[in-house]
């Protein structure tokens, strides 16, 4: 599976560039940010001025992120890591979950940019990742594959573990789950046999 970078179309009119408008608004709110540490003791006398200042500061920062116009986009990632006790392929009541399994997730954005999650999984043997972006810049493929078992009594992969590709095309608020992946002893109990 190749990864491809989805582009927008580009609008017509004038505006400023997202990464322009974002940078002008940090900008804006650091100089404003200075400005107020830069203010001397003396005029900070009057309590009900200093919290005037904050307040204008604080409807700034907030206009600020309404007008850039940038959604936020969350996503979730998550899945099992399980000890297959007989190494039979089926999960039965031998079988049991690893605790503290590590994980790699590996996502590229719909801007192109690649980034590497690491994941430990929980008493469940559930392991989660999780991100909020701006919708532009969300999950657009992935690749999920275990990384190491650190129990010596089930720290083998089993077979079709190695790794998990997928597209992530999920609504915002919304998850993808993996199946398990399975590591198995160097050699079955007796009783499997």
């Amino acid at each position: 599976m190749g990864w491809v970078s989805v582009l927008s179309p580009k609008k017509e009119g004038f505006s400023f560039p997202k990464s322009q408008m974002v940078d002008l608004c940090i900008s804006f709110v650091t100089g404003l940010l200075v400005a107020q540490l830069n203010v001397s003791d003396k005029d900070k006398t009057h309590p009900m001025e200093s919290k005037d200042n904050n307040l204008v500061l604080g409807f700034v920062v907030l206009a600020v992120f309404l007008i850039s116009g940038v959604k936020s986009w969350t996503g979730e990632i998550h899945g099992r890591v399980v000890c297959d006790v007989c190494a039979d392929s089926s999960i039965g009541p031998e079988d049991h979950v690893l605790e503290g399994a590590e994980v790699a997730v590996l996502c590229i954005t719909k801007s192109g940019e690649v980034v590497n999650y690491q994941a430990f999984t929980n008493s469940k043997g559930i392991y989660t990742v999780a991100e909020t972006m701006p919708e532009s810049e969300r999950w657009d493929a992935c690749l999920g594959r275990p990384i190491s078992s650190f129990h010596d009594h089930c720290n083998h992969l089993g077979d079709g573990s190695t790794g998990i590709k997928f597209t992530y095309n999920h609504p915002s608020g919304h998850f993808h789950a993996i199946r398990p992946f399975v590591y198995r002893p160097s050699t079955a109990p007796t009783y499997c046999i």
